[in-house]
């Protein structure tokens, strides 16, 4: 036994990690209406939600957020701590990792526990951080680990239960030179001397009580613990003697200001050292305020106290009726399951469905709107009983108008962000699917959907006989459109359909669960599937994600790779239209693209580059051709709070790419924009160019953040820079000087948007003056001329 513990200690050497800032490229866009953990330190109020913190100054009423971007890794929080000897924030994690964050901003990533092999990955959370002079007690789920602040490292671990056994340490507590336990499967509470040298010995704590307990706290001079029977004790020579007996389970329980601070669902009970009731606070049920709680702290007067669903809540012990709430912007949920970026803004939905495209458990969420940093979230109550809602569409004739699948309840309609219709089987087209033997049920279940140039909606339904749906919201007209020449029983068997996306050539492309792709124009009523492995060169049947792109592609992402229909002109004529794979050169090697890879969806942006998600590597930035990866992101190299991407949307006014993830939404500044139809509101920026700035030099093109920037050009383009006399100095063309190429130019064009580095044909940063841009539409003639002023 005594090498097991010898083991476990030199795993535990300190394994740390420096966080990166990504504040100049990439925003977070997560959720903070779910609080798991809120205490107090120098002046600032700390708030946990699922995978970030906010940080409240008393003093100045302001909000301070820290997240993925600032250098969190965006696990799941279990637990916070605030260190005001050391002046930092520690945070920790259900899967055992600890972040300890400084108040000048720098944050340390220490992996001990999450990387010890020889503790099961469910026995890693952690659950409490107890400091004591200079050293913080780790209660997790194997036992009590040791963190010296002073030099931020690991000390001792102490397996405490039987035989050395790793047993659940829910808080430990300092009382009168012993170390207290509270723990859980009827080990009970367990003691020892702190000043004992020898405490890795499990033989050397003794049992003061059996039973599961869930906290100990030393408040003043007096030690309280609870069991997990609501019980409160106070310990005296380690007899324990009942206190009181809550009437619901104890959610958090701490003390702070030398009080003990006990939280259930609905009160929060504050306790002076010799339990004398000094507030009982509670949230009454018919109040704005209705929520569930989940921890509390004080400062002063005044309780905050974190909440499930609004955030962190603030009143005061002499008025406990008046609550006011503070919680940073963010949408509703972390958990987007799709989104929609347009108009500088961006709209989110969190209904899903399953793998196999079943609308159970159904779930009656909201959804979020962001405008101009603002988000309006706008609550289930409101959206006519539409569940499971999905994707998202803008009329592109009308911005105020927004159309959202729901996958149970038909599509719902909203102007001016209200919603003020619910399409179902009794007032549209749609169609319910039928269940044998219960004729009374209704299930309409409408996944993806998409306006034509004609400003007809399209729509497509899984499990009815004509899936295919258009709709006119100009005379409020339907049109069904069946699958039955090329599926079996209408697609009411086992039949899902994921997106939806028009070509140029006015074809429905849909993706399928076990049918791969079909295409129908209902000009001339064509349509055709491809779902065969070997007849169509599918790597699988089930297509989760499709996209058109500037060439008229298709774009086909499946749950094991990615293909492209190279002619979809002809497609309808071919007699077995086929896909091809990407292949690249790996070291030489050829190598499919993505291939067996868990596709979640596919966008197209202004330059004609992809992005793709996936289930499991994050997501994926490509040249339009895809051979050239300009960026591969993941939770390790970037803000992503996980690797499985649910949806991807870009807003081509900005350049910005938003990701959503099952735990937060994220985006990232590309820079790319779409193609204007006229010159007439090109720009060039910043102008002038300021020594201050730091742009110039970069060869790195794709940070959109350095180098300057010529805005509003049309696809097909010749820009040329010269200085005042004339002189060449650097040139671009449309589609072949682009940002992503492996020439590393120092002018590129992506799209509506050009990058220059500063740098002339002699690879030498220009001098101080003013530069002539001239831009020439290769296919209009249009021109346009720009001056330019750098400064250095």
């Amino acid at each position: 036994m005594q090498k097991q513990i010898i083991t476990f200690i030199i795993i535990l050497c300190s394994f740390v990690g420096y966080s990166q800032d990504y504040t100049s490229l990439w925003k977070d866009h997560f959720s903070y209406f779910e609080i798991k953990d809120v205490v107090q330190g120098n002046g600032q109020i700390y708030a946990a939600s699922e995978n970030a913190v906010f940080k409240y100054d008393v003093d100045t009423n302001t909000i301070e957020t820290i997240t993925t971007v600032n250098g969190l890794s965006g696990e799941t929080i279990t637990t916070i701590t605030y260190s005001e000897t050391y002046n930092l924030l520690m945070i920790g994690y259900e899967n055992g990792l600890i972040e300890i964050v400084f108040d000048d901003g720098e944050m340390l990533s220490v992996v001990d526990i999450l990387e010890k092999e020889t503790v099961s990955p469910a026995n890693k959370n952690i659950n409490h951080f107890y400091e004591h002079d200079g050293l913080v007690y780790i209660s997790t789920d194997y036992g009590v680990s040791v963190y010296d602040l002073f030099g931020l490292e690991f000390g001792d671990t102490y397996l405490i239960g039987a035989g050395g056994s790793q047993i659940v340490v829910n808080q430990t507590t300092i009382y009168d030179g012993q170390i207290y336990a509270a723990c859980s499967s009827s080990t009970g509470l367990k003691t020892a001397a702190v000043s004992n040298a020898n405490l890795i010995d499990y033989q050397q704590w003794e049992t003061v009580q059996g039973g599961d307990f869930i906290a100990a706290q030393t408040v003043g001079n007096q030690l309280y613990v609870i069991k997990s029977n609501r019980v409160l004790s106070q310990v005296n020579n380690d007899v324990l003697t009942a206190l009181n007996t809550f009437s619901s389970s104890l959610l958090t329980v701490k003390t702070s200001f030398e009080k003990l601070v006990i939280t259930t669902v609905n009160d929060v009970f504050i306790y002076d050292s010799d339990f004398n009731l000094e507030g009982d606070i509670s949230v009454p049920n018919n109040s704005d305020y209705d929520t569930n709680l989940t921890s509390a702290t004080i400062e002063g007067d005044n309780v905050y106290i974190g909440s499930e669903t609004l955030g962190l809540l603030k009143t005061t012990l002499t008025d406990d009726t008046d609550f006011s709430v503070i919680r940073p912007e963010g949408p509703l949920k972390n958990s987007a399951f799709k989104i929609n970026a347009a108009n500088n803004g961006v709209w989110v939905s969190y209904g899903a469905y399953t793998y196999s495209y079943n609308s159970f458990p159904l779930n009656s969420y909201g959804i979020s709107r962001l405008n101009e940093d603002t988000w309006n979230n706008i609550p289930f109550d409101s959206l006519l009983g539409a569940r499971n809602l999905n994707e998202i569409i803008i009329n592109p004739f009308n911005a105020f108008q927004v159309y959202i699948s729901s996958f149970k309840d038909g599509i719902l309609e909203l102007n001016n962000e209200v919603p003020v219709e619910l399409y179902d089987n009794t007032n549209s087209g749609l169609e319910s699917l039928i269940l044998d033997g219960n004729p009374s049920f209704v299930g309409i279940r409408v996944s993806g959907s998409q306006f034509d140039n004609s400003g007809l909606l399209w729509s497509i339904t899984s499990k009815v006989d004509s899936p295919l749906k258009s709709y006119d919201p100009a005379n409020d007209q339907w049109q069904s459109y069946s699958y039955n020449e090329v599926i079996e029983n209408g697609g009411t068997d086992e039949q899902g359909f994921s997106d939806l996306v028009i070509d140029n050539n006015g074809t429905k492309w849909v993706g399928c669960f076990i049918n791969g792709v079909i295409g129908f124009n209902e000009n001339g009523n064509q349509i055709k599937k491809m779902d065969d492995l070997t007849l169509h060169n599918m790597p699988s049947e089930t297509v989760r994600a499709l996209a058109v792109d500037q060439n008229n592609q298709l774009w086909i992402g499946t749950i094991k790779g990615l293909r492209v229909l190279y002619n979809t002109s002809n497609y309808f004529e071919t007699a077995t239209p086929s896909v091809n794979e990407i292949v690249i050169l790996e070291d030489g090697i050829p190598q499919e693209l993505l291939s067996n890879q868990f596709i979640t969806d596919i966008k197209v942006d202004g330059s004609n580059n992809k992005w793709v998600g996936t289930l499991t590597s994050g997501v994926f930035y490509f040249s339009p051709d895809g051979q050239q990866t300009i960026y591969h992101f993941t939770t390790d190299n970037s803000p992503l709070p996980s690797d499985a991407i649910t949806d991807i949307s870009i807003d081509d006014s900005e350049g910005r790419v938003y990701i959503a993830t099952e735990k937060g939404l994220v985006s990232f500044l590309a820079g790319g924009s779409k193609a204007e139809d006229e010159l007439k509101d090109v720009y060039v920026y910043p102008n002038p160019v300021r020594p201050e700035y730091n742009l110039l030099g970069d060869n790195d093109l794709n940070n959109i953040t350095k180098g300057v920037k010529i805005k509003g050009l049309t696809e097909n383009v010749n820009v040329k820079i010269t200085d005042i006399e004339g002189n060449l100095v650097a040139e671009a063309q449309s589609s072949i000087n682009l940002r992503s190429s492996s020439s590393n130019y120092n002018f590129a064009i992506d799209g509506g948007t050009a990058v220059w580095n500063g740098k002339n044909l002699g690879n030498n940063i220009v001098a101080s003056g003013v530069y002539l841009i001239l831009i020439s539409d290769l296919d209009t003639f249009e021109t346009k001329v720009l001056k330019l002023l750098i400064i250095r």
